[in-house]
């Protein structure tokens, strides 16, 4: 060992740094703001990156900006890991935005509505394309849902939508007559989310977000002939 070789410039050729100073050059990007936007709907990551790179051609990939907004993201607050047995929640819900169909035949542009089901140990999802967010529309969906998984649930995880929830409430939750009959014929438990909280239905939120940035893995779509027949089940995907 050299003898002029102190203990700071030996840890500096025995431990690389944590970042090249190539890296600390880069501009960083604002995560309050980041974190901010992602709440709005149909906003994502890939998105805000590109947004990131539009402004700053020098800055990091894609999967390094993922990498940072986490570890930046992890000392903002503290969240419990939820674990979901097989067979316990069905979660499911309404995409927030609406889908654009086009009738082949005129050209007319009709907005429908997509339902997302997801079941909590797997992720294994269900979505079908409906003209509204009515009762029937929101039974008939859950009947093809279990019929697509093979059963149903013991529990399912819905939010405070008309259709389903009478009146929302943390202790007592209305819960609407035909919604109630219907989960009891396949001896399942609703369970409404609390108002203002997405972390109780992380996995239906997952599946919505997919389906707002039209980022579906694998999906098939189908377009139905006419206005008056229904909506067929336009995805059916295996999500992680």
């Amino acid at each position: 060992m050299p003898a002029g070789l102190d203990d700071a410039a030996l840890e500096a050729r025995l431990f690389s740094p944590p970042f090249t100073p190539k890296e600390a050059l880069r501009p960083q990007p604002d995560w309050p703001r980041v974190h901010a936007e992602l709440r709005r709907p149909g906003v994502t990551l890939m998105l805000l990156w590109q947004e990131y790179r539009a402004e700053q051609p020098e800055g990091y990939g894609y999967s390094r900006f993922c990498d940072l907004y986490a570890d930046w993201r992890g000392g903002v607050s503290l969240t419990m890991r939820q674990t979901h047995l097989a067979g316990e929640k069905l979660f499911v819900d309404f995409a927030g935005q609406t889908l654009a169909v086009i009738d082949p035949a005129t050209g007319e542009v009709r907005q429908a509505q997509v339902f997302v089901a997801v079941l909590g140990a797997s992720s294994l999802t269900y979505a079908e394309v409906r003209w509204s967010q009515g009762l029937a529309d929101w039974v008939g969906c859950h009947v093809n849902a279990f019929a697509f998984f093979g059963g149903a649930a013991r529990q399912l995880v819905c939010d405070n939508l008309k259709a389903g929830v009478t009146a929302a409430c943390r202790y007592e939750p209305g819960i609407n007559r035909t919604y109630q009959e219907m989960a009891a014929h396949y001896g399942a438990a609703v369970m409404p989310t609390r108002i203002r909280k997405p972390r109780d239905k992380p996995r239906s939120r997952s599946a919505c977000r997919w389906s707002n940035d039209g980022s579906w893995p694998a999906c098939a779509t189908a377009v139905p002939s006419g206005w008056g027949r229904p909506m067929p089940p336009f995805a059916r995907c295996w999500s992680g």
